[in-house]
Parts: structure tokens; sequence; C-alpha cells
């Protein structure tokens, strides 16, 4: 799929998401709105929580990674989720627990589509990654700098610092006769 059917595509996609209603609040104006509504698996979608008591929430799903800590006031909560990589197709409810009460509310999760080439796997880590240090790392351990230079290491550096001594030594002397 060439980049221009690719951009045009996915920009009608986010103007559909966001004129769509996410989800249809109660008469009383209570409930969970998930934007997008109906997102793939492994996507991020933002939450609000409606007709809260409270300052603070938590909203819980089957679909999410985790709990979603939420936040607002006036009885509006908001906050972001991460939608579980594994989670299959379908609908899944949403609950979301503030001030001695519940909210609900659904989200719909989509399936991804096909990537473009055979065996091509999307670009998303399954695993933490190992960072920081870099080739250095496992010279960074405890074990490594409690040991220290050894005796070759400590005699190099000595004969380094000779060296250069030396060096600045003669540099010095030699100018001084130059300029008488």
């Amino acid at each position: 799929m060439g980049s221009i059917p690719l951009t045009l595509g996915t920009g009608l996609l986010v103007c559909a998401a966001g004129l769509a209603p996410a989800a249809a609040l109660a008469a009383d104006g209570q409930g969970v709105t998930v934007t997008p509504a109906s997102p793939p698996a492994g996507s991020v979608v933002a939450l609000r929580a409606s007709g809260c008591s409270g300052t603070t929430g938590t909203a819980a799903s089957t679909a999410f990674v985790t709990d979603v800590h939420l936040a607002g006031t006036g009885g509006d909560l908001t906050g972001q989720a991460q939608v579980r990589s594994t989670a299959g197709a379908g609908s899944y409810t949403v609950q979301v627990t503030c001030g001695g009460s519940a909210v609900t509310g659904s989200v719909t999760v989509v399936r991804q589509s096909q990537p473009d080439a055979p065996g091509v796997v999307p670009a998303s880590p399954f695993a933490p990654v190992h960072a920081g240090g870099g080739g250095t790392a496992p010279l960074a351990s405890a074990d490594a700098r409690s040991a220290g230079p050894d005796t070759a290491q400590a005699v190099t550096g000595l004969l380094l610092a000779a060296f250069a001594a030396a060096a600045v030594g003669l540099l010095s002397a030699r100018r001084r006769r130059s300029s008488r």
C-alpha cells in the first residue's frame, strides 16, 4: 500500500472516530466514554467517567493491561488505558469505581489488520528492554566496580603519567631556552 492512500485512509479513520459518539451516556448523565470506541488490540484509549462523586477513581476491564487511575473535578474523571495486545475482538465491560459509586461503559476491541507483507511482525516490544550502558553494562555492575584495576593496568597508568610529566618538563625547558 502506498504512502498517500495509507495517509488518506488513516486521516479518514481518525475523522470518523472523532465524529462518531464513543458511547451513549445513560439518561441521568452517568457513564463511561471510551475514545476511540473500537480500538485495535495494543492501542491506547482515552477514558472519561461522568457522574462520579469525588476527584479520583479506578477503571477496570479485562481488555486493559492494568487497572487505570482516573482523576478530575466536577464529577468528570479522565485517564488513559492501554488495550492488551492479546485481547480478542469483542465487547468488554469497563467499570469505574469512584467515591463509593460505580459507573459502567463498554469498549469494543476490533481485530488488527494484517501486515502488508507475509512474515512481517509489527514493531511493538513484547518484553522489557535491557537499556542503559550499552556495551559497558557488564562493566557497570557492582562486581566489576569492586574488583578495581589489576597490576598491569596500574603499571601502564603510572608509565603514561610519567611520560606525560617528562614531555611537559622537556617542552617547558625548551621554551625557556628559546625565549632568552
